[in-house]
């Protein structure tokens, strides 16, 4: 096996895999390592959802290029990707005029989208309660993955398609720039050498660089989302957000009417753990409920522990049942999410002139990390 490269990669989740397959477009020889068996960090743990349109400023347009590049590769290999769109769905007045607020917005930038009455939500969505939509904003153009089976599907394209090496169950120990290149080293002692080295494996970097992780800011956010059983009956097409999200996406937050939402207070307790309840219909017909958010500083994350909360689970299904008609109570598993972010959107730290690591993207991951990437490598090569 060679081991010199243009670039190494440090981490085989979408973040990491994106940086691999935009270097490889360009001809790089790219390694990609990636620590367990199979990534199962935020890349898997998500929602599966690609929503530039609850994204504002760079991140948007990183958003949108994503898009354009998993639409490509769908053409060529099958990642999950299905093109059913996002809806957004009022509950309130106030949600509803902020909806609109973004619609302008979207309107003038050229951004595809609509408004649907009441009466549309309900006979395109009819899983919803009558009492609930007050009206939606739809987005055509955005899609729905599967992201465990994506990221299988997208791993094996990019070391059988485009030539990236990838090598799973490689734990990086060390990492330095020597005699003009950057080397790694893995558990057992193997080392790898390259011109640049991208670490994009979230806050695990810390085994690597202690002291600049200690100094990051890095906050980590737990999310729980449940699963309910199969329903064979039922057709949700695309990603279906509600007015809680209309309350947290950053998006929304641009609406000049955003800065005068009051929290019902039917809403209180969801706002305390973070809750925002969305729901999307996986490939064997059952459907994913989330999610809700807890916080600690990175250096501290095993304050959030690796339980799972049945007080915040319950919550989310009360609410669910609030806004659809269907047995959202029927669920089969629930699981824990973790990803890392920091208040400057991103963490970028440069090492040295051949390394650099780049974690912290928050929830932007599977939207954007295809349009972030291609810059990113852009700039290097």
């Amino acid at each position: 096996m060679k081991t010199h490269f243009d670039l190494i990669v440090v981490g085989g989740g979408i973040m990491g895999t994106f940086h691999a397959y935009h270097a490889a477009k360009r001809n790089k020889s790219v390694l990609l390592l990636e620590k367990d068996n199979f990534p199962v960090g935020a890349t898997v743990r998500n929602f599966g959802q690609v929503v530039p349109s609850g994204l504002a400023g760079r991140w948007f347009t990183y958003g949108k290029r994503s898009l354009e590049l998993y639409h490509d590769l769908q053409s060529k290999t099958d990642l999950t990707i299905r093109k059913n769109g996002s809806v957004y769905i009022a509950s309130d007045a106030d949600e509803w005029q902020v909806a609109n607020e973004l619609y302008d917005h979207y309107v003038r930038i050229g951004y595809p989208c609509e408004l649907l009455s009441r009466e549309t939500c309900l006979a395109k969505y009819p899983y919803l309660r009558n009492e609930y939509p007050v009206g939606a904003i739809f987005f055509p153009e955005e899609v729905t993955v599967d992201s465990p089976l994506l990221m299988q599907r997208f791993l094996a394209y990019c070391a059988t398609q485009t030539g990236v090496t990838y090598l799973n169950n490689a734990t990086v120990i060390n990492c330095e720039s020597t005699n003009g290149k950057a080397q790694v080293t893995l558990t057992n002692r193997q080392q790898f050498e390259a011109e640049h080295v991208l670490i994009c494996n979230g806050h695990e970097f810390r085994m690597l660089y202690p002291d600049l992780f200690a100094q990051s800011g890095l906050v980590v956010s737990k999310l729980q989302m449940l699963q309910t059983i199969p329903f064979p009956a039922i057709a949700m097409k695309g990603n279906i957000l509600t007015g809680l999200t209309i309350r947290r996406y950053e998006s929304f937050q641009q609406c000049p009417s955003y800065a005068s939402l009051t929290t019902p207070p039917h809403l209180e307790e969801l706002k305390k753990w973070g809750i925002h309840i969305l729901f999307k219909q996986a490939l064997d017909g059952s459907i994913v409920v989330g999610d809700s958010h807890e916080y600690a500083g990175a250096q501290n994350v095993d304050d959030l522990g690796y339980h799972l909360s049945d007080y915040i689970n319950q919550l989310m299904i009360d609410e669910a049942k609030r806004i659809v008609s269907f047995p959202v109570e029927k669920i089969q598993t629930s699981w824990a999410g973790f990803y890392s972010q920091t208040t400057d959107e991103i963490y970028e730290r440069q090492i040295d002139d051949r390394i650099r690591i780049i974690t912290g993207i928050g929830g932007k991951g599977m939207t954007s990390s295809g349009g972030y990437s291609e810059e990113t490598i852009a700039s290097i090569f």
